[in-house]
């Protein structure tokens, strides 16, 4: 959905480290390693922030379900937690840190009023933030919206070596982020941000899962992110 229709999905290649391999000089093999990571098949974990919705009446989180699946994906767990700080930054946190999950993706909570707490909860697990995300998504969102896009609050950023990626809750908002955004790239930066986790030794700088004994990188406390609304 951008003015060209192909420029968010294939970005890296703009990148000026990124070998495009018509350069005789350089090393060839820079062309590959830059997506030796990458994963074909990603497991989820969806989180819908609400306090009036049900499990049963969530169609931002049903779709995507179906969006992930229908790619090749799965969904290993799916919650809803009220629009409470403890609340949402617990749950993203305990999904983020589980051995089945390799992204996190949330719907809800991000807008203006009072009640719209999710960035603020997530930010405080960030280790990394991906303010890409956000500056794309709102872009992307312009076109479809206008200046009503200012009250756009969607961020992202990688906890305990997991993307994770706040949408807004309006199933419309959930569409974009997730195939014009989310699904290009989420193979290529899961592989990157658990990179580093794969080779590290076990025991060093790990932080366990109570709940299933995970033990992923531990995560950061600082974080800058953007948000958007519900």
């Amino acid at each position: 959905m951008s003015d060209d229709g192909s420029d968010h999905h294939h970005g890296h290649h703009d990148d000026p480290d990124h070998d495009d391999g018509t350069h005789g000089t350089h090393d060839h093999h820079d062309h590959h390693d830059h997506h030796d990571h990458d994963v074909d098949s990603v497991a989820f974990g969806v989180v819908t922030v609400s306090s009036s919705r049900s499990l049963d009446d969530d169609p931002s989180g049903e779709y995507l379900v179906s969006a992930f699946e229908e790619a090749g994906h799965e969904v290993a767990v799916r919650e809803l937690v009220p629009d409470e700080y403890d609340s949402v930054q617990g749950t993203v946190d305990r999904l983020a840190r589980r051995k089945d999950t390799d992204a996190v993706v949330t719907t809800g909570g991000t807008g203006v009023t009072p009640d719209d707490v999710t960035p603020e909860a997530v930010r405080g697990v960030f280790a990394k933030t991906l303010p890409g995300f956000g500056e794309l998504f709102r872009r992307l969102s312009y076109e479809e919206i206008g200046t009503r896009t200012v009250g756009t609050r969607a961020i992202a950023g990688v906890v305990s070596a997991t993307p994770v990626f706040c949408l807004p809750g309006s199933e419309n908002a959930v569409r974009l982020g997730v195939d014009e955004v989310i699904l290009p790239e989420i193979g290529h930066l899961v592989g990157l941000a658990g990179r580093d986790a794969e080779d590290a030794e076990d025991g060093e700088g790990r932080v366990a899962d109570d709940s299933d004994g995970t033990d992923k990188l531990p995560s950061g406390a600082d974080a800058v992110g953007n948000d958007e609304s519900e």
